[in-house]
């Protein structure tokens, strides 16, 4: 008989598997209050969050985008329920989509020449990427046609039309990201490949 068949199936168990090494670790987080390593993050409501929009709108209506720009990223919505954070995205891509291709690079160059203007570049890189997936997120969406949609014609008074104009949504929805792509290239040419890999590995999640 070999060695490995005289083992027992007790011996051959993978119980050593479920041990929780961190706990072992005296640097891990287990062992410590993460959240004194950054100081406590202001709750923002709802109401809070469309008295910004509110703001922008103001600055946006006045000719002052760089300040509405500037006035989003320095009020991320951190700690806030997911229909503020919904909100304030809203609020940062209708800035975003008001401003001129031609304006964009100089306007970044201001703002991260300011104090505290890389945290702002980093929080708008946050937005970019929270922006994208909820466009793709809408575009797969609206790829998919429901029964409802699918089988409920329009009388026309001689043909059926089924649906809307085919590709509208998918317009719409491409539009959106062609913008957002422009800002992440526009921010990676101003404050570096960093920003992107500050924004992976923040715990702050907008």
């Amino acid at each position: 008989m070999s060695i490995i068949q005289q083992h027992t199936q007790a011996t051959l168990s993978d119980a050593w598997r479920t041990i929780n090494i961190d706990a072992l670790t005296e640097d891990s987080s287990v062992n410590f209050d993460v959240s004194t390593l950054h100081p406590p993050l202001p709750e923002i409501s709802e109401a809070d969050a469309r008295a910004i929009n509110g703001q922008v709108r103001q600055l946006l209506r006045g000719g002052d985008a760089e300040g509405a720009l500037r006035g989003c990223l320095e009020m991320p919505v951190y700690n806030g329920s997911e229909a503020a954070k919904e909100t304030h995205l809203h609020t940062v891509i209708e800035v975003l989509q008001s401003i001129k291709a031609s304006e964009m690079t100089p306007m970044l160059q201001r703002i991260f020449a300011q104090q505290g203007g890389s945290e702002c570049l980093d929080v708008l890189m946050k937005y970019l990427y929270k922006g994208m997936a909820a466009t793709s997120a809408a575009a797969d969406s609206s790829g998919r046609a429901t029964p409802a949609r699918a089988m409920t014609p329009q009388a026309t008074g001689g043909f059926s039309q089924v649906g809307q104009r085919p590709m509208a949504a998918n317009e719409s929805t491409g539009s959106a990201m062609s913008v957002l792509l422009s800002w992440h290239e526009k921010v990676v040419e101003v404050a570096g490949l960093g920003c992107i890999g500050r924004t992976m590995t923040d715990f702050r999640r907008v």
